[in-house]
Order: structure tokens, then C-alpha cells, then sequence
């Protein structure tokens, strides 16, 4: 057996946070963070970091050891370290983590395969990164070979548990370890503070009482928010927010696509007070995506009593238990008939209150719990 654990005895819990961002939080860094956190509180962890900078988002009660770059050559002997540290089990929020000849229980994780169909990676990596992540997602192998070094898989969904079982992508056991709101914040993708001099960009000239219609998300193609452009054409009285920060050269590919007399909002980033006053007061949360891992802002809108109308996928309807309005990804009149069903008020309430239920089961302590479950299985198997 790996590690030294054995019944009754103490288990060394090691976290990697070393894809923690150092400006504003991502998913990636918001579900390590927020597991660390939950799970610390059940057990002792100590957090793996490469930069002091990014203890600014994670837990400040939680001990931590400075190590190597993840991207750094020195991976290939991570292991060393651990085994120095006397890790018992290590667990990654992602599926990439060095080290050969470990003798420590390892558990990793992937988020979902989206981007196996979308193959544009994030622009915040260094470009032989991003070369190397196309070359990686051309094929299943590579995954495979990853996931199949650990003793056991995390995801974020029955629907993704499901893809990984459909394309075989590893022996090891798959557990699920949902993702969840935090209380107080917001979940953007590094939307972070906006600048307050700066408001929000309209774009268009019209005033006037409206229906807020609120997107939280990327906007990358796979994200279509092309579709809830052309779908408030049909949306008069209402107002599109979009709330993350956005490349001046997409906004400008998105605004030169915004219907006339349309009214349409560019945030270009929000605040945690700013996106929830905002998100309470909304007509709905809309969301148009072609492919999601989890869709975490349909959580925070179901918290926040705001209804849900998205795009018809098998991980929205497992998310929301079906209690949203759903419409064909790529039908911008669908988006529009699903916006105007919640104007019938019993209806509307109906589902606020069947939605609120249902997000009532994704909690960080649950998360936690079902993880520390994992960790000890495999630590006294």
C-alpha cells in the first residue's frame, strides 16, 4: 500500500492550489479553494502553492507549502517532495500533476470534455501551453494516460461521470464532487472588480422601464452568446446584462451583432455586491452555451430566488432538475419564448420555488464530505 495511514491513525492531506489565479478567481480556482476551505474544517490539509500571491484567494486559516511551478521541469520530481512531506493522499482539481514513483495515494481531477469538441484553450496561458493543449485534446489517449495514474477520479457531474464511462477514459473509480455556490461571491470567469469609473457599457442609446435578462460567462465561441443577441430582437421592454470582462475585440465582434433597438449592457466585469443585487432583481439568468461542465451561475440564480432560462443540454437539465425553461442552443426565437413564459406570474413562481429546492443539495460541506469519503477509501484499500 501507498502512504503510511493505516485505521486509527492520522492521514496527511495535501491539496494542489498551484492553479490558483493570482488576480481574480476562475472555476478552476474557485472549486479548489472552496473545497480546501470545506474540507479543512472535516480534516487537516495543507495547500501545495508556487506563489505567495496566491494565498490572496485561497483559505487564510489553512497551512501551505511554497513548491515548484506547475509548469515547471522540476514537476517531473514533485513526488520527492511529497514523500518528504509525508503525504498520505494528494488531490488535484485538475488531471495534470508530475512526480514519478510516488508512494502516496493520488487523486485527480477533470472538470468535464468540453474542450475535446471546443479545442480553443484559455488565453491566459503562455502560447507553447496552448499549443500543447490543442496537440493534447486531438485525442483520447493522452487522457487516458493521465487519469490512469491515479487511484481514483473526481468529477462535477453525473453527466460528465457518464462521458468518461461512454469513451473509457480510465480503469480507476469515478466519484462526483459537484461544484457549488459560495456564500457572498460571485463565480465569473475572472470577471473580478470593474472599474467603477468606468460603468457599464451600453450598446445602445434607449431608456426606459425594463426586464433585466442576466449572463454570467465566458465568451468564447462554445459559449453562443451570438443566440441571446439575436433572440432580444424579440425582446422589447428588456435589457441583456453581460457581466464578465471581455476582450475589446470580441465586444467589438459582439456589439456589431446586437439587433437594432436592442438594449443590451457590456459590464466588462462585476462585483460580488454589484452581480447580486443585480441577479435578484433579474427576469431571469439566461444562458444559450452549446456545452457546459457544470454552469455554476445557474446555481447562484436558483440560490437567488431568479429563474433559469438555458440552453436544452443533459448537465442543465441534471443541474436545474428540469425546474428552468430550456430551448434549442442555436434558436434565438426559442430563447425569446422561453423569456416570455416566465411572465405568467404563478408559473414563474412555481419554479422559483421547485429550482430553489433543487439547489439547495449543492453545498461546498457536501462536496467536502463526499471527497474526505474518497480520500480515506483509497488511503486504507
Amino acid at each position: 500500500m501507498k502512504g503510511t495511514a493505516v485505521d486509527g491513525e492520522p492521514m496527511s492531506v495535501f491539496v494542489d492550489a498551484r492553479w490558483t489565479r493570482t488576480d481574480a478567481y476562475d472555476g478552476i480556482s474557485r472549486y479548489g479553494a472552496s473545497l480546501i476551505a470545506e474540507l479543512h474544517r472535516l480534516h487537516p490539509v495543507t495547500m501545495l502553492i508556487h506563489d505567495r500571491a496566491q494565498l490572496a484567494l485561497l483559505p487564510r486559516d489553512v497551512p501551505y507549502v511554497v513548491v515548484n511551478n506547475p509548469l515547471s521541469p522540476r514537476e517531473l520530481w514533485l513526488s520527492r517532495t511529497l514523500h518528504r512531506l509525508g503525504a498520505d493522499v494528494v488531490f488535484s482539481p485538475l488531471q495534470v500533476i508530475g512526480g514519478f514513483r510516488r508512494r502516496y495515494r493520488l487523486i485527480l481531477t477533470l472538470h468535464d470534455l468540453i474542450y475535446y469538441r471546443h479545442p480553443q484553450p484559455p488565453g491566459f496561458l503562455p502560447l507553447p501551453v496552448r499549443l500543447a493543449w490543442r496537440l493534447y485534446h486531438r485525442a483520447f489517449w493522452p487522457q487516458r494516460v493521465l487519469l490512469n495514474r491515479a487511484d481514483a477520479v473526481v468529477t462535477v457531474s453525473e453527466t460528465t461521470r457518464n462521458l468518461i464511462a461512454e469513451h473509457g477514459l480510465t480503469r480507476r473509480p469515478v466519484a462526483v464532487v459537484a461544484n457549488a455556490p459560495s456564500a457572498g461571491t460571485s463565480q465569473t470567469d475572472a470577471a473580478g472588480e470593474r472599474d467603477a469609473a468606468a460603468g457599464p457599457v451600453r450598446a445602445d442609446d434607449s431608456r426606459g422601464a425594463r426586464r433585466d435578462l442576466v449572463y454570467m460567462g465566458s465568451f468564447m465561441p462554445y459559449k453562443n452568446v451570438e443566440t441571446l443577441l439575436a433572440g432580444m430582437a424579440a425582446l422589447p421592454g428588456y435589457r441583456l446584462h453581460l457581466l464578465s470582462r471581455i476582450d475589446p475585440a470580441r465586444e467589438a465582434e459582439l456589439a456589431g451583432s446586437v439587433p437594432a433597438g436592442a438594449d443590451v449592457v457590456f459590464w466588462r466585469g462585476i462585483g460580488d455586491d454589484d452581480y447580486r443585487d443585480l441577479l435578484a432583481g433579474a427576469a431571469a439568468l439566461v444562458t444559450a452555451s452549446r456545452d457546459e461542465g457544470f454552469g455554476l451561475p445557474v446555481i447562484e440564480a436558483m440560490n437567488a430566488q431568479t429563474p433559469v432560462v438555458c440552453s436544452d443540454l443533459a448537465i442543465f437539465r441534471e443541474v436545474t432538475g428540469g425546474h428552468a425553461e430550456f430551448f434549442a442552443p442555436d434558436s434565438a426565437e426559442g430563447f425569446a419564448a422561453a423569456v416570455r413564459r416566465l411572465e405568467e406570474p404563478e408559473h414563474r413562481a412555481r419554479l422559483v420555488s421547485s429550482a430553489r429546492e433543487q439547489a439547495a443539495g449543492f453545498t461546498w460541506a457536501a462536496s467536502a464530505g463526499r471527497l474526505l469519503e474518497l480520500m480515506r477509501s483509497v488511503v486504507h484499500s
